[in-house]
């Protein structure tokens, strides 16, 4: 599904949450020059103006040398310095239990610090835009402050707080929830669960889906449209390096995926989602045909709010 000239004009989608794409694993140890202008220039012929690169839970010092190693290769290409308008750090200050960790490797998760914060924002070199953690796992919300204090937005995600605990991670600086109904168990309380707990937050909260049809069905995905109100939502894709190639084998840090027919990203065991195959043209797609969703409200959410959410406007 191509873009033309005029629809370029009137669209530049923003992904806040890109872990890969077209065979490029930004979370691979030796990423190459030429793989990452590869996935951008993919990226931008899907009609994708600008991402923020997005970095899973690993050791410290992994997550520092691959952050690193992604600044100085954009660094030196114009396009990929044009396409990666930041970066996005997703862990290690999870949840790690069963369910709300995810595809994150729960022995590398740890709990908020200012120090290894510190760290990971240095090897970013003024590139984090957005820091997911677990407000459960930040004592006293030190770190959510800090990040805050430092112009970063701050995003829930796998994470299992009560109600009282996000609210007041709001009051300290959180403004987001990371792909809101996932990274979270199959089973949880019918009315007291971490979705609900989102949702009712929507006025203070960007709450970011993923709508690929598979992290979320679409009928119940229109529902959350309607209850967090399209204002303050956010459509990413959390794409891996299987996204745009179709059914095969893939990476994700350390994870090894099948990705079959149904183009989706599983764990090897099959027990959970590995990120997304979806694209920005299959989000148009799905937006239109799905969610009953009219340009105007599809550059809201791809757009326009996403800019406005990172600060970029």
């Amino acid at each position: 599904m191509g873009f033309d000239c005029i629809y370029r004009e009137r669209m530049k989608p923003l992904d806040l949450q890109v872990n890969g794409y077209a065979g490029t694993d930004f979370n691979r140890d030796n990423l190459t020059a030429e793989a990452l202008h590869h996935a951008c220039e993919c990226l931008r012929a899907d009609g994708c103006d600008s991402i923020l690169a997005t970095f899973i839970t690993d050791h410290v010092e992994t997550l520092v040398y691959r952050m690193d190693r992604l600044v100085k290769l954009r660094e030196a290409d114009p396009l990929a310095k044009s396409v990666i308008a930041g970066i996005h750090i997703e862990g290690p200050f999870i949840n790690p239990e069963k369910g709300y960790v995810g595809a994150h490797p729960p022995q590398c998760v740890k709990p908020a610090n200012l120090d290894d914060a510190k760290r990971l924002l240095d090897a970013a070199a003024g590139l984090t835009k957005i820091v997911t953690l677990a407000p459960e796992n930040d004592a006293g919300f030190t770190v959510t402050q800090f990040l805050a204090n430092n112009r970063i937005t701050v995003s829930a995600g796998h994470c299992n707080p009560s109600l009282d605990v996000l609210r007041a991670a709001t009051e300290h600086g959180l403004k987001m929830f990371t792909h809101v109904g996932n990274g979270c168990p199959m089973l949880m309380h019918r009315h007291d669960n971490i979705i609900n707990r989102a949702l009712s937050l929507r006025d203070k909260l960007w709450l970011c889906f993923i709508p690929d049809g598979v992290h979320i069905d679409f009928f119940a995905l229109t529902n959350y449209l309607r209850a967090a109100g399209l204002e303050k939502t956010i459509l990413v894709t959390d794409a891996i390096s299987a996204a745009r190639l179709g059914p095969g084998k893939f990476t994700l840090a350390g994870w090894d995926i099948l990705i079959g027919e149904d183009l989706v990203a599983r764990s090897p065991d099959g027990s959970h989602f590995v990120g997304s195959t979806v694209t920005v043209p299959r989000i148009l797609e799905n937006g239109r045909k799905h969610l009953g969703l009219n340009e105007a409200e599809l550059k809201l959410l791809l757009d326009t709010n996403p800019r406005q959410a990172i600060g970029l406007v």
